[in-house]
């Protein structure tokens, strides 16, 4: 039997056993053909002594967003599979929030790269009644994508009072529609911090997965309910990952990435950084590459990958140091894929109104006043951590003068929004905790709605950093001293660059610099700059329409 390629010597990793095996492994096409010792009559075209590797299946992420990379799906896809990530899906509800359905099927229709992309449907956009949006996404969007075979779930549903409403609210609708097609549909949800009844509740609805941050207690109840947890990095912690094992909940849950900055992608890895830290804080490895592969496949359905066996995909990864992924070489589909090259951009890949679609004048100092009639005001404050993404809230007591709210030098940072759709629309809030102390920072990378926003200490320096971030139609601007020094233009949609890998990487690497530079203080600055805006994180969050009690889910008033 003449057969592609015969791998021989390695230790392979058998998902099923959960156990490595000193057997060989033949390839036919793009499929697994043979995992056994006996290879009497196969005649490979090529051999490879595996002696001293360890063989296991390439990785699988199923909850992402390529937007948050803000790279191409191509340059990602590029970026991940180097770091043997061979399968990907993506939640693409930020080009969704731009451009709607049109937005979507753009980037289904680009190239992949060598790595497999797949799609959720986006289920929240907008994600709640209180922001503007550029695109809608309803039971038409729903039903439109539904049946793209790139398609393979519909992606996290945030709104949770939409599902606990006695009503036929439009996010009932849409996990009615992914019914028509599929009479067990993957519903994945966003729930942080929901518990008892509520959860109860997000489950009877059909959402039964879940991403955000785990505690023990949380973890233990929704996996008791029924629902798969996909672990991002900031729920990896020894005594949940402990738990996991000891109260053998590893079937029912597995290892994401989320959100992943475009330098950490570059510099430090894919899932591989997620496993290694899951490792490093000790999960045993066979658990950690379990997570990594076979429990993620299963969840949404890609029953042909996640395992080494006869008639899989041969998307595998040949590993030398198990404990820091030390990656050998990548295969998809039976090919090893090759080292990294650096592509020539020659032209623009998205429709040209993408990069058209900041639609706002020119800001002008009248644009960041905010008036009243009192000698005084107390205004809620954003209240900013260091660990997390949330907020609380809190207030702060501000003098007016002329009738209007002086806020300069009295120890918070102005936050504007800016409706980049229409122009109807601005907000205002303060922010004070782990973020500036100085200067000031404007980006339309501001989840989920992406319209405008700028934060920042000086009129003057939140004016240059806005009108920046308007004149490259769309990106990130840091400015101090009324100086620009920092910028990451991102002209498709306002949310993507159109630049390799590499260049967009030290890009982000240069602004992070930048932010940290002028006080901001946290793991992922970028992350906690763009989710100020994000109006299903709780506890206050601002958008165009005004500040967010995320906890009541309604807006509510600046002053107090």
């Amino acid at each position: 039997m003449k057969i592609d390629l015969l791998i021989s010597g390695s230790q392979v990793f058998n998902v099923y056993r959960k156990s490595f095996e000193k057997v060989n492994v033949a390839i036919l096409g793009s499929k697994f053909f043979y995992v056994g010792d006996d290879i009497t009559g196969l005649e490979p075209k090529e051999t490879i002594d595996g002696t001293g590797k360890w063989l296991i299946p390439g990785l699988v992420d199923i909850h992402l967003h390529i937007e948050s990379t803000m790279l191409t799906p191509k340059e990602f896809s590029k970026g991940i599979i180097k770091y043997g990530t061979t399968t990907a899906v993506t939640d693409p509800h930020e080009i969704a929030n731009v451009f709607g359905l049109e937005g979507v099927e753009a980037m289904i229709g680009l190239p992949d790269g060598p790595a497999d992309i797949f799609y959720g449907v986006p289920s929240s956009v907008p994600s709640t009644p209180f922001e503007t949006t550029g695109g809608i996404f309803d039971v038409a969007e729903v039903r439109s994508l539904a049946k793209n075979p790139k398609v393979l779930c519909l992606g996290e549903v945030m709104n949770f009072h939409d599902l606990a409403s006695e009503e036929e609210t439009k996010t009932k609708k849409l996990i009615q529609v992914m019914h028509e097609n599929n009479p067990r549909p993957i519903i994945e949800g966003h729930c942080p911090r929901l518990s008892g009844p509520d959860l109860q509740k997000f489950l009877y609805a059909g959402v039964d997965g879940d991403h955000t941050q785990q505690t023990i207690e949380s973890l233990r109840e929704k996996i008791g309910l029924g629902m798969f947890v996909e672990l991002q990095e900031k729920s990896l912690t020894t005594e949940l990952l402990q738990a996991i094992v000891d109260e053998r909940m590893t079937e029912h849950c597995c290892l994401v990435t989320d959100d992943t900055m475009v330098d950490a992608l570059y510099f430090d890895g894919h899932l591989s950084r997620i496993y290694r830290k899951a490792v490093a804080l000790g999960l045993p490895i066979e658990e950690a590459i379990y997570l990594c592969t076979y429990t993620p496949a299963r969840r949404m359905g890609l029953t042909d990958r996640g395992s080494i066996a006869p008639g899989r995909l041969a998307d595998f990864v040949l590993v030398t140091d198990l404990a820091t992924f030390e990656i050998d070489s990548v295969y998809k589909k039976g090919q090893v894929v090759q080292a990294e090259t650096e592509d020539i951009q020659i032209a623009r890949i998205f429709p040209a109104h993408f990069y058209e679609s900041v639609n706002l004048g020119k800001l002008f100092e009248k644009d960041l006043e905010i008036l009243s009639d009192r000698d005084k005001v107390e205004c809620r404050v954003m209240q900013m951590n260091n660990q997390s993404t949330f907020t609380d809230m809190e207030s702060v007591t501000l003098p007016v003068q002329e009738g209007k709210v002086s806020w300069e030098g009295h120890g918070v940072a102005l936050v504007a929004v800016f409706d980049r759709y229409t122009g109807k629309n601005k907000a205002f809030g303060f922010a004070r905790g782990a973020c500036l102390k100085e200067g000031a920072v404007a980006t339309t990378y501001a989840h989920d709605h992406h319209n405008l926003m700028v934060l920042g200490h000086s009129r003057k320096d939140m004016l240059l950093a806005a009108n920046q971030v308007i004149e490259i139609q769309g990106g990130m601007v840091a400015v101090a001293n009324e100086k620009r020094i920092a910028e990451i233009p991102l002209p498709v949609a306002g949310i993507l660059s159109d630049l390799p890998l590499a260049e967009v990487a030290n890009q982000m690497k240069e602004f992070k610099k930048a932010l940290e530079d002028l006080g901001w203080e946290h793991h992922n600055p970028i992350m906690s700059l763009g989710t100020l805006s994000l109006p299903v994180s709780p506890a206050l969050k601002i958008s165009d329409q005004g500040l967010i009690d995320v906890r009541e889910g309604k807006i509510i008033s600046l002053f107090v």
